[in-house]
This record gives C-alpha cells, sequence and structure tokens, in this order.
C-alpha cells in the first residue's frame, strides 16, 4: 500500500452565507445572483461545494427553477459565463 505522506492544507471552513448576512428572502428575478449557484453546464451546485445551509439550498433550488422557467436562466449552460 502506498499513503499519501504530504501534508494536507487546513481547510477553510464552509459557511453559509444567507445565515452571516441576514438574508431571509432569495429573489428568482435577480439572475447575476443565482449564477453564482449554477455550474457552467447550467446545474445547480451542491452544498458541499457552496457551503449553503439545507433551509436556503433549497431556496436557491427553487428560485434557479423558477428564473429557469421565465427564461431569466437558461436551462442549458451554452450562453453562462
Amino acid at each position: 500500500m502506498v499513503f499519501n505522506t504530504t501534508p494536507e492544507a487546513p481547510q477553510k471552513k464552509k459557511y453559509c452565507r444567507f445565515r452571516k448576512n441576514g438574508i431571509k428572502y432569495i429573489d428568482y428575478k435577480d439572475g447575476n445572483f443565482l449564477l453564482k449557484f449554477v455550474n457552467d453546464q447550467g446545474k445547480i451546485l451542491p452544498r458541499r461545494l457552496t457551503g449553503t445551509s439545507l433551509k436556503y439550498q433549497r431556496k436557491i433550488a427553487q428560485a434557479v427553477k423558477r428564473a429557469r422557467h421565465l427564461s431569466i436562466l437558461p436551462y442549458v449552460g451554452d450562453q453562462l459565463k
């Protein structure tokens, strides 16, 4: 067996930006803000990558889906970023 002997860099603690800033409502009409939670292919980023809490991750998912339905965000990410 081969073990990785290099010391790992200390992980930065992930935090929920919504709880930290006191944001209660996620606006589905703000496409530029929602793009932070969508990758290049147009998929919603998971909690483990964004650090968002479960409560706000559900709200983000709902807001992204509403924005897609109203053509604020594309379903497929060819035109993103």
